[in-house]
């Protein structure tokens, strides 16, 4: 008996110091990339002119796992990672071709990741260049995360995401501009947080300033997305009082209708994430929240990801965009794929510059 017991107390150390060397790793391993500069990689010869009509598609891909099928562990869920090497590949190409097919100026592109355990370390960046030729275009890197081990049967594992912007004009510059994230725990299940800042000249010697983003999700109550905005609205007001235009785009991860159930019905699922951005926010800047819908026709542009796209699942609008008061919008709409190949549906603008 004193040896069996031995043995189980001498395997409960065992798993005790490999539970607290692995709480060290992650510890250890943690950091946040910060600010930083960015340099645009491609050609593009078009050109971005005042009273000229342009057109910009936002678009969170979900790092080419979130087909139609694919339901998501922190969404309620049973999945971490892509179906499989195969089918991951076939719908990087699928989003590819929907790229390809929006015939946009300007591309906002979310979550495209750059060798992650979920996407089986695949480099998605050449499916997005590939489809896109012949722009101009950045990437910033929104996280980069230790190895976390969970869920057991599944681990989420070691994840390297980021941000792409492309223009069909020539971005002279950019940058990583790194955003505030909750403290704690939740900081690992939300990993980093940034929006990356492109300037495209003008021939005037004005700038269009593009802002691709993609806000916090996985926090405890939704506030620090608010503060995150705040960064940004003080960047856009800045640019706009040198003279600037400034567009900005991604996932907000907030109820950008305000409800979206009125136009999509409601659901016994509730997210502390998906609340409406108070209005509070915008005033005193010329700055101007705009929510893609089609009144007579509405599609949401994102689905709860917590199994298979159903009807009466979890949808609403958490993707659209911001313009300062020189920036005329023409049409915002979102682009109805049946969640096909993500579990967010593209948004689009068409935009002048005044």
């Amino acid at each position: 008996m004193k040896k069996a017991l031995k043995i189980i107390g001498i395997i409960l150390l065992v798993l005790v110091l490999l539970f607290a060397a692995y709480v060290a790793y992650v510890l250890i391993r943690y950091h946040r990339i910060g600010s930083q500069p960015i340099a645009p990689e491609g050609t593009a010869n078009g050109t971005i002119e005042t009273g000229t009509e342009y057109k910009i598609i936002s678009y969170n891909i979900g790092f080419g796992a979130y087909e139609s099928d694919f339901g998501f562990f922190m969404d309620g869920g049973d999945r971490a990672w892509a179906w499989s090497k195969e089918r991951l590949d076939k719908n990087l190409k699928e989003i590819g071709t929907v790229l390809q097919a929006q015939d946009a100026d300007i591309l906002l592109i979310q979550e495209i990741d750059i060798g992650s355990t979920r996407s089986y370390y695949f480099e998605e960046r050449p499916y997005m260049v590939n489809a896109l030729p012949e722009m101009s275009y950045t990437f910033a890197q929104n996280y980069d995360s230790p190895f976390l081990a969970y869920p057991v049967t599944q681990p989420f594992g070691k994840a390297r995401s980021g941000l792409m912007t492309f223009s069909a004009a020539p971005i002279a510059s950019a940058e990583r501009v790194e955003l505030p994230i909750e403290e704690g725990f939740t900081k690992f299940l939300d990993l980093d947080r940034c929006y990356c800042k492109n300037r495209i000249p003008l021939p005037s010697g004005a700038e269009l300033i593009v802002y691709n983003m993609h806000l916090s999700a996985y926090t405890s109550d939704g506030t620090i997305a608010y503060e995150q905005l705040e960064i940004l609205l003080n960047d856009m007001q800045s640019e706009y009082e040198k003279g600037n235009y400034c567009v900005a785009g991604g996932d907000f991860n907030k109820d950008l209708l305000g409800d979206s159930s009125k136009y999509f019905g409601k659901s016994d699922i509730e997210y502390t994430w998906a609340q409406p951005i108070p209005d509070s926010m915008f005033e005193g800047r010329n700055i101007t929240l705009i929510a893609p819908i089609d009144e007579k026709k509405p599609v949401p542009s994102s689905r709860n990801a917590d199994g298979p796209y159903h009807a009466g699942q979890y949808t609403l609008t958490i993707d659209g965009f911001m313009v300062t008061d020189n920036v005329e919008v023409v049409y915002a709409n979102v682009v109805d794929t049946g969640f096909a190949y993500s579990d967010h549906n593209p948004v689009e603008m068409h935009f002048v510059l005044k």
